[in-house]
């Protein structure tokens, strides 16, 4: 029988999950932030920006890695008001929404420059059929470009400042430490940015795949970075995160929220921009027992707007179920592009599915 956190509904299976006297270690870290002082984090955020300005206007102050989502439209306006002037990146998601790519172009409505990096769709579909055969996750080309590409950019055009969201092993759960970390770094990205424990550099001998189509996916070098003196700070580190305050602040600066709440959810705020999200929640959910219904139930509880008895009613009803839709678009021409059947898919479904969860 699954061992639940008392307080919320993560359950044990949660990879790096840890429990002290039965409350699991995101319940922890979420009760010790009241214990900070977020006024001293905030003056110590403002100088650190202030180090980073650029007062010639030569250059860009910093790079804010952008998807449209709520988050970092966030982002962006909270810097925006901080007195910077960002360069905004964006990694395109795998299947672009048609929500996601309004609430993108909405982005630069905010007044600022934004790149948006899309690599070939050949190689991240070959990249995603592989993810998904392999290792049970569709969106593992999206986890690694997410990180690289803005790296990628910082080194080039010289900008020493990325400035990320949330530290998820602090708002999720993670090994004991990370939860107090606010750099963002190669370590970081290999142990925690959802790669499954494979690496590009894994794929070099891939007969399918050709080592030119996959520069965007490779971390820039010790030595470039270095040199660059690019660092990467978790916002969330210095202000007080919340996703739901963040979707407030994003709608009243533009940002669309889906017609009703998403498939395998329980916000229509969240996880819009990619129509494969559906599947990659489905394969976690299989695996581990939960899915994003939960993620977003246990962040309710911790902030009670939700009991437990009500988010276990809730998760019960929206999390687990077969991803037919997401976002309105068929499952089948989500796997198109991959050339993957559906038939082929459920196979893979059983193969990645923990049957000891589902007895």
């Amino acid at each position: 029988m699954l061992k639940y956190c008392s307080k919320c509904m993560m359950p044990e299976t949660k990879p790096d999950l840890s429990f002290q006297n039965g409350v699991c270690n995101a319940c922890v870290n979420y009760d010790n932030r009241k214990k900070i002082n977020w006024e001293q984090r905030k003056v110590e955020l403002k100088s650190i920006l202030d180090r980073y300005r650029n007062n010639s206007y030569s250059n860009w102050d910093c790079i804010v890695p952008v998807s449209g989502g709520k988050d970092s439209t966030y982002q962006v306006v909270t810097l925006i008001e901080l007195g910077m002037n960002p360069l905004c990146v964006t990694a395109r998601t795998c299947d672009l929404s048609l929500i996601g790519r309004r609430n993108l172009d909405n982005i630069r409505n905010l007044g600022v420059d934004l790149i948006e990096v899309g690599p070939d769709s050949k190689t991240r579909s070959q990249l995603n059929r592989i993810g998904l055969l392999e290792l049970g996750d569709i969106s593992w080309p999206e986890h690694l470009g997410i990180f690289t590409i803005p790296i990628r950019i910082a080194v080039n055009f010289k900008i020493s400042l990325i400035i990320w969201g949330e530290n998820s092993q602090n708002e999720y759960g993670g090994p004991a430490g990370e939860e107090k970390n606010n750099i963002l770094d190669r370590r970081w990205l290999e142990e925690f940015g959802g790669l499954i424990g494979m690496r590009i550099s894994d794929l070099k001998n891939h007969p399918n795949l050709d080592k030119k189509n996959l520069i965007i996916y490779n971390y820039p070098s010790d030595k470039d970075i270095k040199e660059a003196k690019v660092t990467g700070l978790f916002l969330g580190h210095y202000i007080p995160w919340d996703g739901k305050y963040n979707a407030e602040i994003a709608k009243k600066n533009g940002f669309e929220c889906f017609e009703r709440i998403v498939e395998g959810s329980l916000v229509d705020y969240e996880n819009l921009d990619n129509y494969q999200t559906g599947i990659h929640d489905y394969f976690k959910f299989l695996k581990f027992g939960f899915g994003r219904a939960t993620d977003i139930a246990c962040l309710a509880i911790r902030r009670n707007r939700l009991s437990r008895e009500k988010a276990k009613e809730l998760i019960v009803k929206y999390d687990g179920k077969f991803p037919t839709t997401y976002l309105n678009k068929p499952i089948q021409d989500i796997l198109k592009p991959l050339k993957i059947s559906l038939s082929e898919f459920i196979e893979c479904c059983d193969k990645f599915t923990n049957k000891n969860l589902f007895l």
